[in-house]
């Protein structure tokens, strides 16, 4: 057909000036399957420069393609965490009560906190804030430990600023500057930069309570009996 013959020869002349397949047929457009294309545009040589045009699109659709996963991951993850949430919302009054608290505060002083025989009274130290946070909410409910009864200690890497730590980890726990104990960096530390940007050191909170420790020591081996 004189039709057919006409695209084929408009198919051929884009595709000799370098036009993917997907471009010919926005330009044209018209709906022809790419093996169709291609078998009328056998024998066409390509220019020099065509290899690299494919790769550069092959290159932009990946990283598209990675954007749409992280997007997709995105949503997927804040679905599922509002699922976990309402599936989980009837906790909100059980963790009220302050044996369960008192549990929960026992089990984070065993992974996290300074055990009787090494150290007497209450010391745990972390780099997260939400673990440092936890605690002291924790030991203020079960135990009405304020803030202001806390002692810190920030353990931190030799090109750290200590004063910077210090307000960044007063401002997040309402312990008072006065309460920070003077520290060292660590020596092992110097000449090395710290690669993480948002390590902080490692917030050491103490206070009096060798009873309190002891008990807290206690409730994991009633729990495994």
């Amino acid at each position: 057909m004189v039709y057919e013959k006409q695209l084929k020869k408009q198919v051929r002349d884009l595709r000799v000036k370098g036009r993917t397949y997907s471009e010919i047929k926005t330009s044209l457009k018209i709906k022809i399957p790419k093996s169709t294309l291609s078998n009328w545009c056998n024998g066409i040589i390509l220019p020099k420069w065509y290899q690299g045009k494919i790769n550069a699109l092959n290159l932009m659709n990946s990283e598209k393609a990675r954007k749409i996963a992280l997007l997709t991951n995105k949503i997927k993850r804040e679905i599922l965490i509002k699922q976990l949430r309402n599936s989980n919302k009837y906790l909100s009054q059980k963790i009220k009560d302050k044996d369960v608290l008192k549990i929960i505060l026992a089990i984070l002083y065993l992974a996290e906190g300074a055990k009787w025989k090494s150290h007497r009274g209450l010391m745990l130290g972390n780099t997260d804030p939400t673990i440092i946070k936890l605690y002291i909410r924790l030991l203020r409910k079960c135990y009405n430990i304020k803030s202001e009864n806390l002692k810190c200690r920030i353990s931190y890497r030799a090109d750290q600023d200590i004063v910077s730590l210090q307000k960044y980890w007063s401002r997040l726990t309402s312990i008072p500057l006065k309460n920070f104990y003077k520290t060292k960096s660590d020596p092992r530390t110097i000449g090395k930069p710290t690669k993480k940007k948002n390590y902080k050191g490692v917030c050491v909170l103490t206070c009096k309570g060798t009873n309190i420790q002891l008990e807290l020591e206690m409730i994991p081996m009633l729990i495994m009996a």
